[in-house]
């Protein structure tokens, strides 16, 4: 069984760093959004790091090893959840840290590709083992967690009904949209396409699904398109989807869509901050209870 979740906590955050109108915020949690890790914001009744529920999910989900990709330079990662590089207890889930080094010619992080990767070469162990991949600005739900974990196809990705997600229009129309085949198939990954584009995506049951960035991966398999992805042109970033298309169009129907219809957590920027307040107050009034 799957046991094994990556956490992509190690990027920039440039969005959430932005110089934007905060209202309703304090200057502790403003002075949090431009200085942490997004999952390392506190927030809630509890003022509790927003990765904690995530971590709460993963355990409730049956997960075991956990790593967090973090800065090179970061250290308050371990003031929160062990002090050890790896073999950390937390709330008995095991805590391992995975440092995403940058390159000497670059000024931020490659990539989450190259997150996935450096995990990889860190602990190799992964090499052969199946793993699951999310961001740690989303709070997925203890479903998907377990979906991810049990499904049988080597590699799957969640595809989210795009009308259960709770954003704004706008926002929702920047999300990737997945190509499905009939047999729930992973054939294609599309950024941003036009509004008369859209229509040819919607998947045997008439839903588009979006990808909102989890991922279960066979490492054996992944491993050689991690390590050879391509660069980004537009962005200059090696991206997790780039390598898992490369895998897809190299090894057809390895790769299964799972369709659920449910909300995603998201906190990407300041303004996120109090509308994840209030959902957590709302479905969390008591906190984590692990």
């Amino acid at each position: 069984m799957n046991n094994n979740l990556i956490i992509l906590a190690g990027g920039a955050s440039s969005r959430m760093k932005k110089n934007t109108p905060a209202q309703n915020l304090s200057r502790k949690t403003i002075q949090q959004a431009n200085t942490r890790s997004k999952g390392l914001i506190e927030i809630g009744n509890d003022n509790t790091p927003f990765l904690h529920y995530l971590l709460n999910n993963a355990k409730k989900a049956g997960y075991l090893n956990i790593y967090i990709v973090i800065g090179e330079k970061d250290m308050l990662f371990q003031e929160v959840y062990g002090k050890k590089e790896s073999g950390n207890d937390f709330k008995g889930l095991i805590i391992s840290f995975v440092r995403q080094y940058i390159p000497k010619e670059r000024i931020k992080p490659f990539g989450t590709a190259d997150a996935v990767f450096q995990a990889l070469e860190q602990y190799p162990t992964l090499q052969s083992n199946s793993f699951t991949v999310c961001n740690c600005d989303n709070l997925y739900s203890k479903n998907i967690l377990i979906a991810l974990q049990k499904t049988e196809a080597p590699n799957a990705l969640a595809g989210y009904d795009r009308d259960g997600l709770q954003f704004s229009s706008e926002r929702i129309a920047k999300f990737a949209l997945i190509k499905v085949s009939k047999t729930n198939d992973l054939v294609d990954i599309i950024e941003k396409p036009s509004e008369k584009e859209v229509s040819n995506y919607v998947d045997a049951t008439g839903k588009l699904r979006v990808s909102m960035n989890i991922f279960k991966f066979n490492g054996e398999q992944f491993f050689p398109f991690l390590q050879n992805c391509p660069i980004n042109s537009k962005r200059h970033e090696k991206e997790l989807p780039t390598a898992l298309l490369n895998m897809v169009k190299a090894y057809p129907q390895s790769t299964q869509v799972i369709p659920l219809s449910e909300h995603v957590i998201d906190l990407t920027s300041k303004e996120d901050i109090i509308v994840v307040n209030d959902y957590l107050k709302v479905h969390y009034p008591d906190g984590v209870e692990w």
